[in-house]
């Protein structure tokens, strides 16, 4: 089969990048969905509401790994571009290698401060203890969490769409199998959830370690496990984390705004927490979808970019664009039509599922927007703009959103702070339009 790098129809290489990235993407929703599913049959909202409260801890850990695996897969793309095998194959080893150095830190520091990263988290009284049993299954975790998700992004950037897709499956399909284990015939509550979770990226991991094994005997010299390759050269440090950081702080500070609004949902009760994980559960289906897309298409931009074949990548980010608009759009009819019945899957009182339902459609007015903000996104990434991206990171996740929150809680209260991210999106993909019409001008690039 003809490289995607050398696809003639853009259409069709988007395709053939995009759809595994939203596959995988997609199994990922499934298990988080899973996860909420299973505990809630414990019929109690404190634990819906620690599995809510955890999330953003569980998307810092991830966003450690995207230093090193979308930095990582941005220079790799450019590289390959460029026709540098040999450097790709280095910056493939050292990323490996950082990942496994970085989860280990992370495990230690988690455990040690357990409590206090609970209390930050937004837990209170009624829901510490289950918080706590959550995130210590997380962080024994945290080495496989990351190379699991850093391994995904440095295998689309090599061609191993395919290998990058499988895994990913392969750890979220595990964990949903382990949540039906340790919760519904164990009993184990928010510690199960956890612990499948840790387990299904152990697996994970492990089929990805296998298949560098199986490509470096095979002598592919751009996916080099051997730790005699491993090379701590300044340069190449400098150009993976100068991406990786403002990707990682995508995550990261998402995660912060998600606790800044975790804290203030949590002022109206566990009621409220436990309606809102729920309906950002659902919503979390054109989300990542949008990412999936995105960063499927990411390593395709950048590649054109190191290869300086500009019209290729500008229609690239156009067509991804446009199917991320139309897809988020589908998603928003959906929710606006089916939200309670949706929402009655989870949950057993008639109150929840009102105020779960009327959550969702005011979430989802957002979806056609992420389209475009998330492409404008991934586009400057592969770029190594990391500046710009970094400023709609920023914007996206602190400058605008938690002042929003602030601001709409004092005036409408609950409503206003759900209603939050629908407002702050508009204001955001007018600024990324702005941002991209800016970069493409001639002498701009």
């Amino acid at each position: 089969m003809t490289s995607v790098y050398e696809e003639k129809k853009i259409s069709k290489a988007i395709m053939r990048v995009g759809l595994p990235s939203m596959l995988g993407q997609l199994t990922t929703l499934i298990y988080n969905i899973a996860d909420t599913f299973f505990v809630s049959l414990t019929k109690e909202p404190a634990t819906i509401a620690a599995v809510t409260l955890c999330a953003p801890i569980l998307l810092i850990i991830m966003s450690i790994a995207c230093v090193f695996g979308m930095g990582g897969s941005s220079v790799i793309a450019r590289l390959l571009g460029e026709n540098k095998k040999e450097e790709s194959g280095a910056t493939m080893n050292f990323c490996v290698y950082a990942m496994v150095i970085a989860g280990a830190a992370t495990l230690i520091a988690g455990l040690v401060f357990l409590q206090p990263l609970a209390r930050i988290s937004g837990a209170d009284a009624d829901n510490m203890a289950y918080t706590c049993d959550y995130l210590k299954w997380i962080f024994a975790g945290a080495p496989f969490i990351m190379l699991a998700n850093g391994f995904v992004h440095l295998f689309r950037s090599v061609g191993l769409i395919k290998e990058g897709t499988v895994g990913l499956v392969l750890g979220n399909v595990i964990n949903m199998i382990l949540d039906y284990v340790f919760i519904a015939i164990l009993g184990w509550g928010t510690a199960g959830a956890a612990l499948a979770t840790s387990l299904g990226f152990v697996c994970a991991s492990i089929y990805y370690i296998i298949c560098m094994i199986r490509e470096e005997q095979r002598g592919n010299q751009l996916v080099p496990l051997s730790f005699r390759r491993f090379s701590l050269n300044a340069a190449m440090i400098r150009r993976v984390v100068g991406i990786g950081i403002p990707g990682a702080l995508i995550t990261v500070l998402m995660s912060v705004s998600n606790i800044v609004l975790n804290n203030y949902i949590g002022i109206y009760g566990s009621d409220a927490v436990a309606s809102y994980g729920i309906a950002y559960k659902l919503d979390m289906i054109p989300i990542l979808l949008s990412v999936g897309l995105a960063q499927g298409v990411a390593p395709l931009v950048g590649y054109y970019y190191g290869a300086n074949e500009k019209r290729r990548m500008s229609d690239t980010v156009k067509y991804a664009m446009l199917y991320g608009v139309v897809l988020g759009a589908v998603f928003t009819a959906v929710f606006m039509l089916f939200g309670r019945a949706l929402a009655a899957i989870f949950l057993q009182d008639a109150g929840l599922i009102a105020q779960t339902g009327y959550f969702l459609k005011i979430l989802c007015l957002s979806a056609p927007m992420l389209g475009v903000i998330n492409m404008i996104t991934s586009y400057f990434q592969a770029l190594g703009k990391a500046v710009k991206s970094l400023v709609i990171t920023l914007l996206r996740n602190a400058a605008l959103f938690i002042p929003g929150v602030m601001l709409l809680n004092h005036f409408w209260k609950l409503n206003g702070v759900i209603a939050a991210q629908p407002v702050v999106e508009t204001i955001l993909t007018v600024i990324c339009l702005f941002m991209y019409i800016g970069d493409r001008r001639p002498g701009c690039e």
